[in-house]
């Protein structure tokens, strides 16, 4: 067994002028599968940008807002996940800070509660 801290805002994120949001990869998988947790400071942003492949985006702090390919701003919070589809264009931001898990593969298949 191994303990790893998940929040170690390893990388800090500077394409698609984003701004005060860091980035650690925690794992990936066979057929290009990656786990990466985001933190993001207050007022700050990560830029437009498209998918590059399926995207599930999983708050587990704080709150904060999404856009997708309409640019409207939907709130967000610890809880919510977001599934974004391969060249989606969204983007993602906060006011007072958020933590967030990104899951992203091809092919990643997203079960609704009636289906687990």
């Amino acid at each position: 067994m191994r303990l790893l801290p998940i929040d170690r805002a390893e990388h800090l994120i500077t394409r698609f002028a984003s701004t005060g949001a860091h980035a650690t990869r925690l794992a990936a998988g066979t057929g290009q599968y990656y786990l990466t947790c985001l933190s993001i400071e207050p007022g700050g942003t990560i830029g437009t940008h498209p998918a590059p492949v399926e995207q599930l985006f999983l708050v587990i702090t704080g709150e904060g807002w999404i856009t997708g390919p309409d640019d409207i701003r939907v709130p967000i919070a610890a809880g919510t996940a977001v599934l974004w589809s391969a060249e989606e264009e969204h983007t993602c931001g906060t006011d007072t800070g958020l933590t967030a898990l990104a899951l992203e593969g091809a092919g990643l298949t997203v079960f609704e509660a009636e289906d687990y």
